[in-house]
């Protein structure tokens, strides 16, 4: 058994039944499946629960498993293990980053902390535990516009590491927080053109976007928020048809939870892809999720310290909302 390539490699035996023996090992070892929204249908549909990165671990939190196994990306490990220190957390893919994260390396970070002096620094849960350790208050994209606004006026901010986010706080609160130049990959990617041309075809669809996403997205939108506001303004919308900015994963949910609605991937700028997927939520895959349970690796490890430092962002942030 090999994790040099940040994850197992091992002989499987032909015709193996992954999902029973998935299942079966979960049982014996007394662990727990967490999937993001993100991940692979097959991967959701196996997990014991589904949702946003910071719900997924607080879930974990309230938990007796002696084994955490996080369907996600590595930040996200991370938070778990920020949550359950106690606890043995695994991800089936080390490989799994994140591009936003990777925008906002800690050293980086510290530098622009120190060139703001007086500022309180507000960090995304996309960041790593280093990120969360430099920070103040940490938020989701469904709690920011609240915990933002819980602020003083003339509060100064220091907010990273979207800036499509930041800048759609700011548009929406009238701040004026200095911004982190980070962005997701994938939210990055949709085409205007191409969303207002399904538009003229589904005339009567809502646009759901992430706030994520750039501006020109946002304003063409019918509802701004996180997967999880999508999913559920979706559910209580009368509209039939929806055309849904944000990782296409959160479509199966969508699909599962609302199944007389249609719901269409709004496309990116790249002419060959009709929907636009993270690639690495896809490592997740069902021989990973296997191989992790059964060798317990590749494991999360996160310094006491920093666990320790990154915890208080995070419940500064409960506080507030």
């Amino acid at each position: 058994m090999k994790v040099d390539k940040g994850y197992v490699e091992a002989a499987v035996p032909e015709g193996v039944d992954f999902k029973a023996e998935i299942l079966r090992l979960k049982k014996e070892k007394n662990a727990v499946i967490l999937a993001h929204y993100y991940t692979l249908p097959e991967i959701q549909d196996i997990a014991d629960f589904i949702g946003d990165s910071l719900a997924l671990a607080r879930i974990a939190e309230k938990l007796d498993n002696e084994i955490i196994v996080m369907c996600g990306v590595h930040f996200m490990g991370e938070t778990v293990k920020i949550l359950c220190p106690s606890r043995k957390v695994l991800v089936p893919d080390l490989n799994a980053g994140c591009s936003l994260a990777d925008s906002c390396p800690a050293p980086e970070l510290e530098k622009f902390i120190a060139a703001h002096p007086g500022h309180t620094v507000i960090s995304y849960v996309n960041t790593s535990a280093a990120v969360k350790a430099l920070t103040d208050i940490v938020v989701t994209s469904g709690n920011a516009m609240k915990i933002v606004n819980a602020l003083p006026a003339d509060e100064k901010i220091i907010f990273g590491p979207d800036r499509n986010l930041g800048n759609y706080i700011n548009s929406e609160t009238g701040r004026e927080m200095v911004l982190w130049d980070g962005a997701c990959h994938v939210h990055e990617k949709f085409s205007l053109e191409k969303i207002l041309e399904l538009k003229k075809i589904h005339p009567g669809a809502k646009v759901l976007v992430h706030p994520e996403c750039p501006a020109p997205i946002r304003l063409v939108a019918d509802k701004v928020g996180s997967t999880a506001v999508l999913l559920e303004w979706a559910g209580e919308s009368e509209a039939e048809e929806f055309i849904v900015a944000t990782e296409s994963g959160i479509l199966h949910e969508m699909r599962r939870k609302c199944p007389g609605k249609t719901f269409i991937p709004a496309p990116p700028n790249d002419s060959t892809c009709a929907c636009n997927d993270c690639s690495f939520m896809k490592l997740n895959t069902l021989r990973k999720l296997y191989l992790t349970l059964l060798h317990e690796a590749p494991e999360i490890s996160v310094d006491p310290e920093v666990i320790d430092r990154a915890r208080r962002p995070i419940t500064r942030m409960l506080e507030l909302s």
